[in-house]
């Protein structure tokens, strides 16, 4: 049976006073789903976040990582770096790290192989801008994505891999992503897999969905067959909101 997930993506957001802060207010909130509930806060935090939260059932994770172990790579952090304050979770490939850092498949398949290497499980992201999905490219663009970074793996490796499909599209731009669009996009990806490795692996991977989940349309969109959970990020940076949406399972 997949997980269903939730993550907050904090991006740059809180030193550490309004960390703590934030933590304080996720201590009072309660689960009351079966959602797995993860925190990316900043490089900076994480110890920090880790050291609060590891006797709860939130795990902290990172937002990125360099695909090298050590080296003259300043201001990088590495896969061992991370797992030794206690980060075993980290989002690679995320819409803002190719926009803005230009960050390709190429050097994200590098990373992933990195953190698996290392025994990390990874949150992988992809997809399409508004011209690919208003051009009909947007299962074109996303084939490619997962398929140049993800599919020198063996199957073996999905075990240790959670997908978030992110139609960039749809953040911050005043369009909206319908439920049932995100659930065509998440089929597709599961037939993608399926076609690539076999129906067992599809269908033991984890999909989250990265477009603008609310606390006002997270049940609808999780109610979807093929919608695992959410990739959060405005609604992370407020405790109440973050769990209505955990809670929307």
């Amino acid at each position: 049976m997949r997980k269903h997930i939730v993550a907050g993506n904090w991006k740059m957001n809180n030193d550490l006073p309004q960390t703590q802060a934030l933590i304080d207010d996720l201590k009072r909130q309660q689960i009351n789903s079966d959602a797995e509930v993860m925190i990316a806060p900043t490089f900076t935090n994480l110890w920090h976040a880790f050291d609060q939260l590891n006797k709860t059932k939130i795990e902290v994770i990172a937002q990125n990582m360099h695909f090298a172990e050590h080296g003259a790579f300043t201001g990088e952090v590495s896969a061992s770096m991370l797992k030794s304050v206690g980060v075993n979770t980290v989002i690679l490939g995320h819409s803002e790290r190719r926009a803005y850092f230009n960050e390709t498949d190429e050097l994200l398949a590098k990373k992933v192989d990195s953190a698996l290497v290392n025994n990390m499980r990874v949150i992988f992201c992809f997809g399409e801008e508004l011209q690919d999905r208003k051009s009909g490219n947007h299962e074109q663009v996303v084939e490619r994505q997962i398929k140049n970074a993800l599919f020198h793996l063996d199957a073996s490796a999905f075990k240790n891999i959670v997908l978030a499909y992110e139609p960039v599209w749809a953040i911050g731009t005043g369009e909206t992503a319908s439920p049932e669009q995100a659930q065509d996009m998440h089929k597709f990806i599961r037939t993608t897999l399926a076609n690539k490795y076999d129906e067992t692996t599809a269908n033991q991977v984890s999909i989250l969905y990265g477009g603008s989940v609310k606390p006002n349309n997270a049940k609808e969109i999780f109610s979807k067959p093929d919608v695992d959970g959410g990739l959060i990020g405005g609604a992370a940076l407020k405790a109440e909101d973050f769990f209505a949406i955990v809670n929307a399972f």
